[in-house]
């Protein structure tokens, strides 16, 4: 088993530790800025605050909620590409269950209760553009070894923007 963190005492309503990270991808070049709070606790605000980023490239939004899930958030004219890391988090956390509502998840809470961690939505939400989803589910698959934060930092690595994703945290204190 790897490492573990302390369960979120707060509830849902309240603000969750973490971080937003919008990544643009322009001209050949990353970059990549802080989401505002709200996008960790709103999947409506986040997919405003990408789309507001109006890029001509590809723009994708990572969250990192409590550092107990992940949440990719790519806006499209077509629809909202999503991928949630543990759908079993919409039991505590709004933007979870935001989520799910939004891929259409079938899923009763009864069904989540006393489940195990899974993962819900588009496994290929950044394939197009640098990551496969083989590469993704080894990124996930090593859930018990990396916290959320540095799976993100796996992905970006993987994508190259690491140095841009770092710059960001380092401005948040992370």
């Amino acid at each position: 088993m790897g490492p573990q963190r302390a369960k979120p005492k707060e509830k849902a309503e309240d603000m969750p530790d973490g971080f937003g990270v919008a990544v643009v991808r322009e001209d050949g070049k990353w970059q990549c800025t802080a989401m505002g709070a709200a996008a960790l606790t709103s999947l409506t605000a986040a997919e405003n605050e990408l789309r507001e980023l109006r890029s001509a490239g590809a723009v994708f939004g990572l969250l990192d909620i409590d550092d107990e899930f992940l949440v990719i958030v790519r806006p499209a004219p077509s629809g909202t590409r999503l991928f949630l890391s543990d759908a079993t988090a919409a039991l505590d956390y709004d933007i979870a269950a935001e989520v799910l509502d939004k891929l259409d998840a079938d899923i009763e809470d009864e069904d989540l209760d006393g489940a195990d961690p899974y993962e819900e939505g588009d496994l290929g939400v950044l394939s197009d553009i640098g990551l496969s989803e083989a590469v993704l589910s080894v990124i996930l698959a090593e859930s018990d070894d990396l916290y959320i934060d540095e799976q993100l930092g796996r992905i970006a690595r993987e994508m190259g923007f690491a140095d841009e994703l770092s710059a960001v945290l380092k401005r948040l204190d992370r």
